[in-house]
């Protein structure tokens, strides 16, 4: 008679217990997103599909467990719950072509905070959990990644495409196709860029470059508030912005400056959280303990003060700036704790940037 009854499972009783899972970030239920496909039902045996709006989800495992929940207790709880979990990146409303979903910039509102540190892990990261993903290094002041991937001598070749058009060809490495400012200029000879001159040479590396189809396009600005910020964030449509500080005051006191240009109304560019960089120290020899020697919390109160997220605490450890001085950045080691932060920062950022979409286009608040 049991047997009788679960070969009876239909996908409208599947259907019907998952709309009683909610997406926690988007606080509506997997079915109203869409997000179940391929269900297939085969006795006791119950298998679908869980379409994320990111690979890079932290949310994953969570959304799983909450599935084969909903199944046992709305239809059986003998049923052998099967779940696949895949993802398509959602894009932008007004995303800059076809082929790039989302631009996401790194800014700080001063330098020496570890703000290319962080995009360069960010980009790795985001890549490592399956996302198609760019590069710019638009710090045209101080162009730092062709150091950190170990490409100091590297110079982009020029494509030509079938339409005709010549592209500069992005250079791949760690899974990341990377462009900086620093492929073309001597890095012993300092440029004076007036204004325009830097304006124009970012423009370059966004329109005139083979991007191909990319989840994420990460990019480096320059520390402070200045042209390359109005330039790009006034003529490309970006999804959101990372703002990267350290707990010092004068740091904060920085960062909020950045913050507020971004958030005028002729720019108006989504936060998407806080990173708090150099925020503890922790001795080799006492792995337990913290010491925040520049202060502590004060990335979490700016980002209350904005009521955006915080996107994480990244560690005072010499590793992570010796791992991009030599080219490999820190969070390509593995069983690596510093790994795990930027891992996690990835993580979250992603998460922020679909929340972002999914409010811009389902009017979700």
């Amino acid at each position: 008679m049991r047997e009788s009854l679960l070969s009876m499972i239909t996908k409208e009783q599947v259907l019907d217990a998952l709309r009683h899972v909610e997406e926690p970030d988007l606080k509506k239920d997997l079915v109203t997103l869409n997000m179940i496909e391929d269900i297939k039902i085969d006795g006791s045996k119950v298998e679908f599909t869980v379409v994320l709006t990111t690979p890079a989800c932290p949310l994953k495992d969570l959304i799983a467990n909450a599935c084969r929940n909903a199944i046992a207790h709305f239809v059986s709880a003998d049923a052998q719950v099967e779940i696949h979990m895949t993802s398509r990146v959602t894009a932008q409303k007004n995303q800059l072509a076809d082929n790039i979903k989302n631009i996401i910039v790194v800014a700080s509102g001063k330098g020496g905070v570890g703000k290319s540190t962080v995009a360069a892990n960010l980009a790795i990261g985001l890549a490592k959990k399956g996302a198609k993903v760019g590069l710019i290094d638009a710090d045209i002041y101080g162009p730092s990644m062709p150091i950190m991937f170990g490409l100091e001598d590297a110079k982009p070749a020029a494509i030509q495409l079938p339409d005709g058009k010549t592209r500069i060809e992005p250079i791949e490495k760690f899974g990341v196709k990377l462009l900086s400012i620093g492929f073309f200029t001597d890095p012993e000879q300092p440029i004076p860029w007036r204004g325009p001159m830097a304006s124009n040479a970012v423009r370059q590396l966004f329109n005139d470059a083979n991007w191909g189809d990319l989840d994420y396009l990460v990019v480096d600005l320059p520390p402070g508030t200045g042209d390359i910020h109005i330039t790009l964030t006034q003529n490309y449509p970006v999804a959101g912005a990372v703002i990267v500080t350290t707990p010092q005051n004068v740091a904060l006191a920085d960062a909020k400056k950045g913050i507020g240009m971004l958030l005028m109304e002729s720019i108006n560019v989504p936060l998407l959280g806080i990173v708090e960089n150099m925020s503890y120290f922790t001795p080799a020899e006492l792995p337990e303990n913290k010491y925040y020697i520049f202060g502590q919390g004060g990335g979490q109160v700016l980002a209350q003060q904005y009521g955006t997220a915080f996107l994480g605490e990244i560690p005072l450890v010499k590793s992570i700036s010796e791992s991009g001085d030599a080219g490999e950045p820190v969070i390509l080691k593995e069983d690596n704790p510093m790994s795990a932060a930027f891992l996690e920062v990835a993580e979250r950022v992603a998460q922020q940037v679909s929340i972002q979409n999914a409010k811009a286009f389902t009017g979700i608040s």
